[in-house]
Parts: C-alpha cells; sequence; structure tokens
C-alpha cells in the first residue's frame, strides 16, 4: 500500500473552495483521525484512490452499491436512456414502470412519489402525515438518523422522553419543538408517551433495523408494540427503510417482521448508485399529495429518467434467484471469521448483523440502543480502520454507520480481509 500524497494534496485544494473540503461530513475522516482518501474510479468490489491504492470497499457508496460498482448491466441501460434526454420535467413511461415494481415488491405500498433524495422522502412522508391526521407531533428514536431535514435534527435532552432542542446551528427551535425522542428498543416509553399526548401524535417514524448508530436490530415486540399504538391512536407509521429497502430481501424488511408501515420511505439501492428517493404507501393516504391533494411535494428532478433506469436495472438483477442467500452466506462469514479474530488478539468487540449489513462495535456489551452504541471504544476504531486501510480494505471511517457487503464480493476478498484482521496490532 504506497502513500497518501495525492489525496493529501487534492485534500488541501478541495478545502479552499469546499466547506472541510467534502460535500458530506463524515467523508472527512475527523472520526478516524485521517484526512480523507480521494477516490478516481471504482469497479465491482473495489476503489481505486487517487496514489493508486486499490481497497476491497465495504461502505458501498453508504449502502447502494449491492451489485457492486460499475455494474455492467446497469450502465448499459443507463447509456441507452441517457442518449435520449437526462431530464424532462415531464412525465416518462419508465416512471411508471419504476413505480409498479416498487408496488409489486411491498405489500403494504399501492402508490409511489419518487424524489430525489432519502432526506427529500422522509420530509415528504412527515408532510404528509402531518397533513393526513391535522396533528403536528412526531415520535422518532435516538440514534436513527432520518436526514437533514430541520424537524428531524434533534438530539436529546435531560430526560429520555423530552422535546427535542436543535442539533445543528440554523434550525429553529420551532422547528423541532413538536419532535419527541425516545430510545430506541423502549416499548414501555413509547407506551407511556402515547398515554401522556394521546390524539396529538401525527406519526411515529423508525428505521425498523437501525442503521446509523451502527446496526442495531429491533426487540422482539418492539416494531409491533409501535404498530399497535399507531392502531390505537390513529397515528401514521412510517418506516424509513432507505437504508434496509432492498438490502436485506427483494423488497422491504416489513414482511420479515411482519409489520405493515403506514408510509415507508426509500433510496440508495432503489437508485442504483444514483440520486433517488421514494415515499411510498397506501393510496388513501398517498392520494393527498397535490396534485391530487392540499398536501404540496414538487421537485424539478424528481422521477430523472436516468436514475430511474439506474433503478429498474438494479431491481431486475436483484429478483434473480439466490442473490440474498448468497449474500447472507458471504456477511455470515466475514463476521464469524472477524470475531474469530478479534478474539484471538483479545480485542473486546461485539458484531450486529442481518443479511449483509453488519456493524463492528469496539463493545463488550450487546449493543441496543443509542446509549450501549456510544459505549463503543472510538479510539479502537481509529485504529482498526487505519489498520485496515493500510492493508487495502475500506471500512465507513466511524464506528457508528453500518458495512455492507455486495454480490462482486468473492471468498478470496474475505480470505484478504479475516488476514488483514489477523496481521493487524490493536
Amino acid at each position: 500500500m504506497s502513500k497518501f500524497h495525492k489525496s493529501n494534496k487534492l485534500f488541501l485544494d478541495a478545502i479552499k473552495v469546499i466547506p472541510g473540503g467534502v460535500n458530506s461530513p463524515v467523508r472527512a475522516f475527523k472520526a478516524v483521525g485521517k484526512k480523507p482518501i480521494f477516490i478516481q474510479k471504482a469497479k465491482g468490489q473495489y476503489l481505486y484512490d487517487a496514489d493508486g491504492n486499490r481497497y476491497i470497499d465495504y461502505c458501498l457508496s453508504w449502502g447502494p452499491m449491492i451489485l457492486g460498482h460499475a455494474k455492467a448491466e446497469v450502465l448499459d441501460y443507463v447509456k441507452k436512456i441517457m442518449a435520449k434526454g437526462t431530464s424532462f420535467g415531464i412525465p416518462t413511461e419508465l416512471e411508471t414502470q419504476f413505480a409498479k415494481m416498487l408496488v409489486q415488491a411491498i405489500d403494504s405500498v399501492e402508490k409511489v412519489r419518487l424524489v430525489s433524495s432519502g432526506t427529500e422522502a422522509v420530509m415528504t412522508a412527515i408532510r404528509l402525515a402531518r397533513g393526513c391526521t391535522g396533528r403536528d407531533k412526531i415520535i422518532k428514536f435516538i440514534g436513527c438518523y432520518h436526514g437533514h431535514v430541520d424537524h428531524m435534527l434533534v438530539k436529546a435532552g435531560s430526560g429520555a422522553m423530552t422535546f427535542g432542542a436543535p442539533s445543528s446551528p440554523g434550525v429553529p427551535k420551532d422547528f423541532t419543538k413538536h419532535t419527541i425522542l425516545l430510545p430506541y428498543n423502549n416499548a414501555d416509553m413509547l407506551e407511556r408517551t402515547f398515554n401522556k399526548y394521546k390524539s396529538k401524535i401525527a406519526a411515529v417514524i423508525v428505521e425498523p433495523i437501525a442503521g446509523n448508530m451502527g446496526v442495531v436490530l429491533p426487540n422482539r415486540g418492539f416494531l409491533s408494540t409501535i404498530r399497535k399504538l399507531c392502531n390505537k391512536h390513529k397515528s401514521i407509521l412510517i418506516f424509513d427503510e432507505v437504508i434496509t429497502g432492498f438490502r436485506i430481501k427483494y423488497g422491504s424488511v416489513q414482511e420479515i417482521y411482519g409489520i405493515k408501515a403506514d408510509l415507508t420511505c426509500l433510496g440508495k439501492i432503489i437508485g442504483g448508485g444514483f440520486p433517488i428517493g421514494a415515499c411510498a404507501g397506501k393510496a388513501k393516504l398517498m392520494d393527498n399529495l397535490a396534485p391530487e391533494g392540499k398536501v404540496y411535494q414538487a421537485g424539478t428532478l424528481s422521477g430523472n429518467p436516468v436514475c430511474v433506469a439506474a433503478g429498474i436495472a438494479t431491481l431486475k438483477l436483484l429478483k434473480t434467484k439466490g442473490t440474498y442467500s448468497t449474500l447472507e452466506r458471504s456477511t455470515k462469514k466475514l463476521c464469524d471469521e472477524t470475531s474469530h479474530a478479534l478474539q484471538k488478539q483479545k480485542v473486546k468487540h461485539t458484531i450486529n448483523r442481518i443479511g449483509s449489513m453488519f456493524t463492528v462495535f469496539f463493545n463488550p456489551g450487546s449493543v441496543t440502543d443509542y446509549a450501549s452504541a456510544a459505549k463503543s471504544d472510538t479510539a479502537m476504531y481509529a485504529k482498526f480502520h487505519t489498520a485496515m486501510l493500510k492493508a487495502g480494505i475500506y471500512l465507513p471511517p466511524s464506528q457508528f454507520e453500518a458495512c455492507f457487503v455486495s454480490t462482486a464480493h468473492k471468498q478470496s476478498d474475505i480470505a484478504q480481509t479475516i488476514a488483514a484482521i489477523h496481521k493487524a496490532k490493536l
């Protein structure tokens, strides 16, 4: 592995014209005490940086590249569509075709509104829930990230059950005063909150499998309690599946847990590496969106033909028999052998995994919510990240993120990764 001379130079150039030198904060590598690497190209399971270093990629653009980078079938279809034009601002048949694929894949979905990002999908879902119920208050869970929309950028106050205070300058308190923060996986506190506010709660928004405090799975009964309470109090249940949609299985994790959301937010994988998002749900809710209803939402690039084409091609490939079972086996092997390698070095850790997403927490206890995730040894993660980067393994530059495996990863990649962990001096 060579040095990072060109990446360092590119970073210094970027800082002059881009805040922090990056266009999304976590890319700055501050959480692992390094300067970011700059990527020139990617193919399959590999990234190639400006200095010519090659990395086995387990970040996969934060999840979307489930088929690996630059998948030929996806690019070929995109090129075919792109040759006809890149944006029209007028309906296309492709949008309907893509929406039908999403409706067929997710049982709780009857209609789809395409947008350009996961943040937009959440913003639309929250506005729609408020518009349909005539209520203002939203329950969200500490450690679940739902994009940078103002009323979702909140942190916990002195108590676990509290109104949120803005966690970013520029977000007025009035924007977040109706956002109620609760600990993830705490069904009792959720029930007490509903009993307190009753008919004032417009919606509960949750990552059914949390992926933004690291991978955290729902406790048994947690999601069903949310569903039961939303039904009882006529509140809207919003599943943020920007990460989990089409990642664990074809479609939504709602079938895995036997829970149907009222609204589902999608992104990442459904764009095949292109910027896209979707707010989807039952027609009786979705028809409240303009121009059918009075809840306004719009976007110049919504349903962009290039992004939609990438999504169509990606979903078609994901329907191939055996795709998800193969991903499951590869990821389980990677996680099992990673744990064994860390145990040999007497490194305290726990690994949370489902399907092809996982997080190695440098924490000996179980991780079930934000409080337990926050006990992780971030200095050890930084050391681990540095060792892996030098060995040609790319992991997310933060302890509190999900790792992913793609269909492009081979057994030889897993073997190389495990060998690097055994050699690392942690």
